[in-house]
Protein backbone atom coordinates (compact mmCIF):
# COMPACT_ATOMS: atom_id res chain seq x y z
CA UNK A 1 0.00 0.00 0.00
CA UNK A 2 2.76 2.29 0.92
CA UNK A 3 4.50 2.10 -2.53
CA UNK A 4 0.95 2.29 -4.47
CA UNK A 5 0.02 5.61 -2.37
CA UNK A 6 3.92 7.57 -2.97
CA UNK A 7 3.40 6.92 -7.05
CA UNK A 8 -0.08 8.58 -6.81
CA UNK A 9 1.52 12.04 -6.77
CA UNK A 10 3.53 11.22 -9.45
CA UNK A 11 0.98 9.57 -11.57
CA UNK A 12 -1.21 12.99 -11.04
CA UNK A 13 1.66 15.13 -11.76
CA UNK A 14 2.24 14.03 -15.33
CA UNK A 15 -0.08 15.85 -17.39
CA UNK A 16 0.26 18.96 -15.48
CA UNK A 17 4.09 18.82 -16.35
CA UNK A 18 3.50 17.59 -19.84
CA UNK A 19 1.81 21.13 -20.39
CA UNK A 20 4.23 22.90 -18.93
CA UNK A 21 7.18 22.14 -21.77
CA UNK A 22 10.46 20.08 -22.38
CA UNK A 23 11.20 18.71 -18.36
CA UNK A 24 14.58 18.79 -16.69
CA UNK A 25 15.99 16.35 -14.03
CA UNK A 26 15.94 18.40 -10.91
CA UNK A 27 19.11 16.73 -10.22
CA UNK A 28 22.50 17.47 -11.46
CA UNK A 29 26.30 16.07 -11.21
CA UNK A 30 26.87 19.47 -9.55
CA UNK A 31 28.66 19.15 -6.06
CA UNK A 32 28.62 23.28 -5.80
CA UNK A 33 24.45 22.61 -5.36
CA UNK A 34 25.53 20.89 -2.05
CA UNK A 35 24.68 22.27 1.14
CA UNK A 36 25.14 21.72 4.75
CA UNK A 37 23.09 20.17 6.82
CA UNK A 38 22.15 16.89 8.15
CA UNK A 39 20.25 14.82 5.38
CA UNK A 40 18.09 11.81 5.97
CA UNK A 41 17.89 8.57 3.87
CA UNK A 42 14.65 8.37 1.19
CA UNK A 43 13.99 4.96 1.47
CA UNK A 44 12.12 4.65 -1.18
CA UNK A 45 14.71 5.56 -3.67
CA UNK A 46 17.63 3.86 -1.62
CA UNK A 47 18.94 -0.16 -1.93
CA UNK A 48 21.52 -2.13 -1.40
CA UNK A 49 22.72 -4.45 -4.02
CA UNK A 50 24.35 -7.63 -3.29
CA UNK A 51 25.81 -10.17 -5.86
CA UNK A 52 27.53 -13.67 -5.24
CA UNK A 53 29.14 -15.86 -7.51
CA UNK A 54 27.28 -18.87 -8.08
CA UNK A 55 28.77 -22.68 -9.02
CA UNK A 56 31.41 -20.60 -10.27
CA UNK A 57 29.18 -20.04 -13.58
CA UNK A 58 27.81 -16.85 -13.34
CA UNK A 59 26.60 -14.42 -10.50
CA UNK A 60 23.70 -13.80 -8.96
CA UNK A 61 21.89 -10.46 -7.50
CA UNK A 62 19.80 -9.52 -4.54
CA UNK A 63 18.70 -6.68 -3.37
CA UNK A 64 17.52 -4.36 0.38
CA UNK A 65 14.98 -1.91 0.23
CA UNK A 66 13.36 0.05 3.11
CA UNK A 67 17.14 1.52 4.05
CA UNK A 68 17.18 4.50 6.08
CA UNK A 69 19.58 6.38 8.22
CA UNK A 70 21.52 9.84 8.57
CA UNK A 71 24.45 11.88 6.66
CA UNK A 72 25.52 15.03 7.95
CA UNK A 73 27.62 17.34 5.43
CA UNK A 74 29.81 20.03 4.98
CA UNK A 75 30.87 20.74 1.69
CA UNK A 76 33.17 23.12 2.90
CA UNK A 77 34.53 20.00 4.71
CA UNK A 78 33.54 16.69 3.03
CA UNK A 79 36.38 14.82 5.09
CA UNK A 80 34.18 15.59 8.70
CA UNK A 81 30.86 14.23 6.79
CA UNK A 82 29.18 11.05 9.04
CA UNK A 83 26.96 8.75 7.99
CA UNK A 84 24.84 6.09 9.76
CA UNK A 85 22.55 3.62 7.70
CA UNK A 86 20.55 0.76 8.70
CA UNK A 87 19.51 -2.06 6.08
CA UNK A 88 16.42 -3.89 7.05
CA UNK A 89 17.82 -7.84 6.68
CA UNK A 90 14.21 -8.64 6.62
CA UNK A 91 13.57 -6.98 3.34
CA UNK A 92 15.92 -9.05 1.71
CA UNK A 93 14.59 -9.71 -1.95
CA UNK A 94 15.42 -11.61 -5.00
CA UNK A 95 13.90 -13.28 -8.13
CA UNK A 96 13.95 -16.12 -6.66
CA UNK A 97 10.80 -16.65 -3.97
CA UNK A 98 12.29 -20.10 -2.54
CA UNK A 99 15.25 -18.41 -2.30
CA UNK A 100 13.97 -15.44 -0.69
CA UNK A 101 12.10 -17.57 1.74
CA UNK A 102 15.15 -19.62 2.67
CA UNK A 103 17.32 -16.94 3.27
CA UNK A 104 14.68 -16.11 5.85
CA UNK A 105 13.73 -19.69 6.70
CA UNK A 106 14.22 -20.82 10.78
CA UNK A 107 16.83 -23.47 11.27
CA UNK A 108 15.89 -26.71 11.37
CA UNK A 109 14.65 -28.02 14.68
CA UNK A 110 15.72 -24.80 16.82
CA UNK A 111 19.00 -25.06 14.75
CA UNK A 112 21.09 -22.13 13.41
CA UNK A 113 19.40 -20.73 10.36
CA UNK A 114 21.40 -21.22 7.05
CA UNK A 115 21.00 -17.43 6.39
CA UNK A 116 19.24 -15.05 8.52
CA UNK A 117 16.42 -16.39 9.91
CA UNK A 118 12.61 -15.42 10.11
CA UNK A 119 13.50 -12.41 12.48
CA UNK A 120 17.14 -10.98 11.66
CA UNK A 121 18.33 -7.92 13.59
CA UNK A 122 18.51 -4.90 11.18
CA UNK A 123 22.38 -4.45 9.49
CA UNK A 124 23.78 -1.22 10.69
CA UNK A 125 26.96 0.65 8.90
CA UNK A 126 28.52 3.36 11.00
CA UNK A 127 31.05 5.48 9.21
CA UNK A 128 34.48 6.11 11.49
CA UNK A 129 36.35 8.03 8.62
CA UNK A 130 36.02 9.72 4.80
CA UNK A 131 38.64 10.74 2.99
CA UNK A 132 37.73 12.60 0.24
CA UNK A 133 39.54 13.05 -3.47
CA UNK A 134 37.21 15.31 -5.96
CA UNK A 135 34.05 13.69 -5.90
CA UNK A 136 35.01 10.49 -4.82
CA UNK A 137 35.42 9.30 -1.20
CA UNK A 138 36.49 6.21 0.88
CA UNK A 139 34.67 5.72 3.95
CA UNK A 140 35.63 3.74 6.39
CA UNK A 141 33.47 2.62 9.59
CA UNK A 142 32.11 -0.83 11.25
CA UNK A 143 29.16 -2.78 9.76
CA UNK A 144 26.97 -4.87 11.96
CA UNK A 145 25.53 -7.72 10.41
CA UNK A 146 24.14 -11.24 11.76
CA UNK A 147 25.26 -10.02 15.18
CA UNK A 148 28.74 -9.51 14.39
CA UNK A 149 30.42 -6.03 13.60
CA UNK A 150 33.38 -5.71 11.38
CA UNK A 151 35.47 -3.03 9.92
CA UNK A 152 34.05 -2.18 6.03
CA UNK A 153 35.03 0.46 3.86
CA UNK A 154 32.86 1.82 0.96
CA UNK A 155 34.26 3.61 -2.21
CA UNK A 156 31.72 6.06 -2.80
CA UNK A 157 30.78 8.78 -5.53
CA UNK A 158 29.00 11.77 -5.74
CA UNK A 159 25.99 10.92 -8.48
CA UNK A 160 23.74 14.56 -7.76
CA UNK A 161 21.88 16.94 -5.98
CA UNK A 162 19.41 19.15 -6.21
CA UNK A 163 15.51 20.14 -5.07
CA UNK A 164 12.92 18.03 -5.77
CA UNK A 165 10.00 19.41 -7.55
CA UNK A 166 6.92 20.79 -5.33
CA UNK A 167 4.47 17.84 -5.77
CA UNK A 168 7.41 15.12 -4.42
CA UNK A 169 8.17 17.76 -1.45
CA UNK A 170 10.29 20.16 -2.71
CA UNK A 171 13.06 19.10 -1.05
CA UNK A 172 16.95 19.34 -1.19
CA UNK A 173 18.55 15.71 -2.22
CA UNK A 174 22.11 14.72 -2.74
CA UNK A 175 22.90 11.29 -3.95
CA UNK A 176 25.53 8.67 -3.44
CA UNK A 177 26.59 5.50 -5.31
CA UNK A 178 29.13 3.02 -3.42
CA UNK A 179 30.67 -0.22 -3.80
CA UNK A 180 32.02 -2.47 -1.22
CA UNK A 181 33.09 -6.22 -0.93
CA UNK A 182 33.01 -8.35 2.33
CA UNK A 183 32.97 -12.41 3.34
CA UNK A 184 29.77 -13.28 4.17
CA UNK A 185 31.58 -15.93 6.59
CA UNK A 186 33.35 -12.85 8.94
CA UNK A 187 29.67 -12.53 9.42
CA UNK A 188 28.64 -15.88 10.35
CA UNK A 189 26.61 -16.73 6.88
CA UNK A 190 28.81 -20.42 5.53
CA UNK A 191 25.83 -21.75 4.08
CA UNK A 192 26.68 -23.15 0.70
CA UNK A 193 30.75 -21.77 0.95
CA UNK A 194 32.34 -22.61 -1.73
CA UNK A 195 29.47 -23.32 -4.37
CA UNK A 196 28.34 -20.06 -3.43
CA UNK A 197 31.49 -17.60 -3.19
CA UNK A 198 32.33 -16.64 0.14
CA UNK A 199 32.86 -12.87 -1.06
CA UNK A 200 29.81 -10.71 -1.31
CA UNK A 201 29.73 -7.57 -3.79
CA UNK A 202 27.68 -4.86 -2.34
CA UNK A 203 26.62 -2.01 -4.64
CA UNK A 204 24.50 1.18 -2.96
CA UNK A 205 22.61 3.78 -4.25
CA UNK A 206 21.28 6.21 -1.62
CA UNK A 207 19.17 9.25 -1.57
CA UNK A 208 19.32 11.63 1.06
CA UNK A 209 16.79 14.60 1.78
CA UNK A 210 17.68 17.29 3.91
CA UNK A 211 16.22 18.17 7.12
CA UNK A 212 17.89 20.66 8.86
Amino acid sequence: MKKILFAFPLILAVPLLAQSGPMQAPGAPDAARVTAGTYKADPNHTLVGWRVNHLGFNDYFGIFGDVTGTLVLDPKNPGAAKVDITVPVSRVTTANAALTAHLLRAGKDGGKPDFFGPAPADARFVSTSVTVSGTTARIAGNLTLNGVTKPVTLDAGFAGAGTTPAFMGGKETVGFSARATINRSDFGVNMGIPLVSDQVQLDITVAFEKTS
